[in-house]
């Protein structure tokens, strides 16, 4: 199969670069790798970071190719790129969630897993619509944590409310009852979901009817936080 350019109806999808590349390559008991593509001006900095060295002792298929980063990346310093199947990686039940109601920014998104994994949080629920979590745009800006996480797409919040009955809902609304400083000071049950809204739109109002709505506050020389900021602020106020 000739690799193209990632599209969301692919079955797969590619890291750009060696860092991320070799993230997956750590994880290929988790993910089905089916090649590593390598550009020929490519150069080993070391026997650590060196790509042939390290496709074989993970028994990895390995090609010099050039074509295929003048198709992939429209960076000049990506020198290795990693294709692998898409496959599910669902949330577990016992485990506090972090809710994204349509996400629009693959950035955004990458940033956010990358911070929730500093932070303890491994589990990722995106509800439709949403942006792609196997984008790679996503999966570059999370820096490889894309990776180390869990994630499951729900049609609807309603949906997912239903299947995990048993989480405290934690709602962030810039229109919120309680202020995050106070909920520091309260005990959570677990395990527990952070809801979070749209970059543009947030949470509807409808939402102060699922649980616990919360607000960060900050002062008025702005509209709202950027969402991976106040995710970052919020992941940190509830981390262990």
């Amino acid at each position: 199969m000739e690799i193209r350019r990632y599209k969301h109806d692919a079955a797969y999808s590619y890291t750009l670069g060696m860092a991320l590349t070799i993230e997956l390559i750590s994880k290929k008991d988790s993910y089905l790798i089916r090649k590593i593509y390598v550009h020929p001006d490519y150069v080993p900095k070391d026997n650590k970071y060196n790509i042939f060295k390290i496709c074989k002792e993970a028994q990895l298929p390995i090609e010099i190719n050039q074509k295929i980063f003048n198709r992939l990346s429209t960076k000049e310093n990506v020198y290795v790129i990693g294709i692998f199947d898409k496959h599910d990686r669902n949330v577990e039940s016992g485990k506090s969630h972090v809710v994204l109601v349509n996400p629009s920014d693959s950035g955004n998104l990458g940033t956010i897993l990358r911070t929730g994994l500093g932070f303890g949080f491994k589990d990722y629920v995106i509800i439709k619509p949403g942006v792609d979590i196997y984008d790679p745009k996503t999966i570059r800006s999370s820096m490889g944590a894309f990776f180390h996480v869990r994630f499951t797409y729900y049609d609807s919040f309603e949906q997912y409310r239903q299947e995990f009955l048993n989480h405290q809902m934690y709602l962030f609304m810039l229109d919120g009852k309680c202020n995050l400083k106070d909920m520091r000071e309260m005990p959570q049950k677990k395990p527990f979901s952070l809801v979070f809204g749209n970059e543009g739109s947030g949470l509807p109002d409808i939402f102060h009817n699922y649980g616990d709505s919360i607000y960060i506050e900050h002062n008025h020389e702005i509209d709202s936080l950027n969402l991976s900021v106040a995710f970052g602020i919020a992941a940190n106020a509830f981390s262990e």
